[in-house]
């Protein structure tokens, strides 16, 4: 979805928090048994996992084969490497009751509006889209760092960021301009610790930022973030990191 890599091991030591702080955005879902679900962004499969305990049928969907292959190895009954702007209901053997995402389209940055279409095109007619994604600020601190220490290397950071952290009013109107009518809608404003530090979680999904530098000056950038957050985002023995989460609830029109 975005040409960041992803590495299962990295991500559940230094970011096992996404899937974990998910009780909210599930019970906006409120999903039933009879339901079948595409999860949207699957990542390793954890929550995937968590949602087949609950419904008819849940199928995963991630652009990196890596996270695809992690959420195949904890035992996901169906599992497919697709990019979320890619989305078409030929993919599939049926439509879906809800499509369901957590922590996956701020990723989508490419063309969020091709990303709703294509999950309008793969929901059953009054189909729900639910879903958590970074909004406006989320993590603006390491964000600024991250724009920052890219630019000072002669290089484009706002370019290099592969995130889309929409406010509520722009992503609420991109929703509604591709074929779906908004039921709830807001920013939740999260302190987040980190299960590490701002280092694992740079070196976890700040990948995209270092792409043009060598391994020198990519560790060199993640000691100056680290060195510039320090004194605002790490208190007794503890880094954390102030998430902006947007959720939403959606219906197909």
């Amino acid at each position: 979805m975005t040409s960041q890599s992803w590495s299962p091991s990295n991500y559940a030591t230094h970011a096992n928090f996404v899937p974990n702080l998910t009780v909210d955005v599930v019970k906006l879902l409120q999903p039933s048994s009879e339901w079948s679900i595409l999860d949207l962004g699957c990542g390793d499969g954890v929550l995937t996992k968590k949602l087949e305990g609950i419904c008819n049928k849940v199928v995963g969907v991630d652009s990196s084969p890596e996270m695809i292959e992690a959420a195949k190895q904890l035992g996901c009954q169906d599992a497919r490497v697709v990019d979320g702007h890619e989305l078409d209901p030929a993919q599939f053997e049926e439509k879906f009751d809800a499509v369901f995402s957590n922590a996956a389209l701020h990723w989508m940055k490419k063309d969020p509006a091709a990303v709703i279409r294509g999950v309008r095109d793969v929901l059953k007619p009054n189909g729900r889209f639910v879903g958590e994604m970074g909004g406006h600020l989320n993590c603006h601190e390491l964000h600024s760092a991250l724009i920052h220490a890219v630019n000072k290397r002669g290089q484009n950071g706002v370019e290099l960021s592969p995130w889309f952290f929409p406010t509520v009013e722009e992503y609420a109107e991109l929703l509604e301009a591709n074929g779906f009518k908004v039921e709830h809608i807001e920013l939740v404003p999260r302190i987040t610790p980190l299960p590490t530090d701002v280092g694992g979680w740079v070196r976890t999904f700040g990948g995209s930022f270092f792409k043009p530098f060598d391994r020198e000056t990519q560790e060199e950038m993640i000691q100056e973030v680290m060195d510039f957050l320090k004194p605002v985002c790490y208190r007794q023995n503890q880094w954390s990191v102030m998430y902006v989460r947007l959720r939403f609830v959606a219906f197909r029109v």
